[in-house]
């Protein structure tokens, strides 16, 4: 038991869990934002645009209310008189707030890719005026003299492995024998 607590320990405190964690907190964050924007400003105007996107009361009845029903024919009110009831409006209603939700998150993903885009532009636009304002930095004469970059360093070539010797590659072979008599224990 206290193998799995350990091993239980490590797997949360791994990088990606956490990560996961918090873009779920995130997520749930973002879908109340997303859910507003489109209850509250897409619904509305859709609803101006093309008349009431809410099609719930559209339905078929299959088996009748009970008789002396009285109360209105609206989809609850027949289910809950006992009315068998296919309401293919409410499944429309979820495939039109779907695509919507879609489409919005698309939008608020394509403007702030096109803000960030245009932030960093600006930014490395900046970066040489900058250069002369920061302490040590070069005058803005010579940075626009000095217009070709500079061409990097070779790399340095790399050094020759160490040469192993028997006993060591032994003592390696041994150590890892060792490990798997121990992971199959």
């Amino acid at each position: 038991m206290r193998k799995f607590l350990q091993e239980f320990q490590a797997f949360i405190s791994r990088g990606n869990v956490l990560d996961l964690a918090v873009a779920v907190i995130t997520g749930a964050a973002f879908t109340n934002i997303v859910n507003s924007l489109i209850k509250d400003i897409v619904n509305p105007i859709l609803g101006v645009l093309v008349g009431r996107p809410d099609f719930t009361n559209l339905f078929f009845v299959l088996k009748q209310p009970p008789e002396g029903f009285d109360g209105p024919w609206t989809y609850d009110a027949l289910t809950k008189a006992g009315a068998t009831v296919l309401g293919y409006g409410a499944f429309l209603t979820s495939v039109v707030q779907f695509l919507l939700m879609a489409f919005t998150v698309f939008w608020m993903i394509k403007v702030v890719t096109t803000l960030r885009v245009k932030l960093e532009s600006e930014a490395v636009a900046k970066l040489p005026k900058l250069s002369s304002v920061l302490p040590g930095g070069k005058k803005e004469e010579e940075a626009q003299k000095e217009e070709k970059p500079a061409e990097p360093a070779p790399a340095p070539a790399p050094e020759p492995a160490p040469a192993v010797s028997a006993e060591t590659t032994e003592l390696l072979r041994e150590i890892r024998d060792l490990l798997k008599a121990s992971k199959s224990a």
